[in-house]
C-alpha cells in the first residue's frame, strides 16, 4: 500500500494540474466527493469507536490510478466515546480549513470534519486554492465562496470545465450544500451522513428537483462502507483570516493554544 500511494497523487495536485488532457471531468469531482463523505461518514457514525479526522485537506484525499479517492493521514485524529459529542483540545489543523467555531472554542466536533470537507467542496468547484493572497478581500476561500454565493456571483467563481458540463441546478444544489457545510455555526451544518446522501443523490437523480425522492432510494446505513471506500492510515472568521493575511504560505499547519 505504502509504495503503490508514493506512485499516486492528492486531490490538490490533481486540481492544481495545467495539463489540458487530464482536467477533473465534472463527473469524477462528484464521484471524489462522494466518496470522502461516505468515509467520512464511516469514521464518524459507523466505526465501533467514532473517530475525529482533524486535518481534511485536498492534500490529505489521495487518488489511486484510477482516481478512486481515499482520507490519508490521521496523525492528529482523536477516536472518541460513541456518546461523546465533542474533544476539547489544543487547536490543531491547517489554515483555510479549520472550523472557525473550534478555532475559538478549541471544542472540536463531527460538524468541524464538516466544515473542512466544505472547503474541499468548494475546491473541487471552483479549483481555488484554500488560501491565497491573489484574493484581496477574502484570502480563505471558504470566505470567498460564501461572500461569492451571498452576492449572486456564483457562476463567476466556478471552474470553467464545471460549467462546461453541469447542469445549472445541478451546480446550484452542490454549490448550496458546500454552503451549509461553512456555515459558522456548526449547528447549522449537515452531517456528514446527509452531505454524502445529498451528493449521490445529484449524482443518480437527471432533475434535482427529485433529490429528496431519491433519498428513499438510497440505503439508510452503509454497512459496507469500509469495503467500498477503503480509509487509507498514514501517518470567528475574521480573527482567523487576520492571521491568514500574516502567512506566506497558501495552507500552513495550525498548531495553536487557546
Amino acid at each position: 500500500m505504502r509504495s503503490f500511494y508514493q506512485h499516486g497523487i492528492s486531490l490538490a495536485q490533481y486540481l492544481n494540474g495545467q495539463n489540458e488532457e487530464f482536467l477533473p471531468t465534472w463527473d469524477m469531482r462528484l464521484r471524489i466527493a462522494i466518496e470522502v463523505a461516505w468515509a467520512l461518514f464511516h469514521l464518524h457514525s459507523a466505526a465501533s469507536s467514532p473517530i475525529y479526522h482533524r486535518d481534511i485537506k485536498s492534500t490529505n484525499i489521495l487518488l489511486d490510478e484510477k482516481y478512486r479517492a481515499k482520507i490519508a493521514d490521521f496523525g492528529i485524529s482523536r477516536s472518541v466515546a460513541i456518546d461523546q459529542t465533542h474533544l476539547s483540545t489544543l487547536v490543531h489543523g491547517t489554515f483555510g480549513y479549520v472550523d472557525p467555531e473550534y478555532f475559538q472554542s478549541s471544542q472540536f466536533t463531527d460538524k468541524s470534519d464538516v466544515y473542512s470537507f466544505g472547503v474541499v467542496l468548494a475546491e473541487l468547484w471552483t479549483r481555488e486554492k484554500a488560501i491565497s493572497s491573489s484574493r484581496t478581500e477574502d484570502t480563505s476561500l471558504a470566505a470567498f465562496f460564501v461572500s461569492s454565493m451571498e452576492g449572486n456571483n456564483l457562476f463567476d467563481i466556478l471552474d470553467n470545465q464545471v460549467l462546461k458540463e453541469a447542469e445549472k441546478e445541478k451546480i446550484i444544489a452542490v454549490a448550496k450544500l458546500a454552503k451549509r457545510c461553512l456555515n459558522l455555526n456548526g449547528k447549522q451544518r449537515p452531517s456528514m451522513r446527509e452531505v454524502a446522501m445529498e451528493l449521490e443523490a445529484n449524482q443518480m437523480s437527471p432533475k434535482v428537483s427529485n433529490l429528496q425522492e431519491k433519498y428513499g432510494e438510497i440505503e439508510d446505513f452503509r454497512t459496507e462502507i469500509s469495503k467500498q471506500y477503503d480509509v487509507v492510515y498514514t501517518s470567528t472568521m475574521s480573527s482567523m483570516d487576520s492571521i491568514l493575511r500574516t502567512s506566506s504560505l497558501d495552507s500552513q499547519p495550525l498548531i495553536l493554544s487557546s
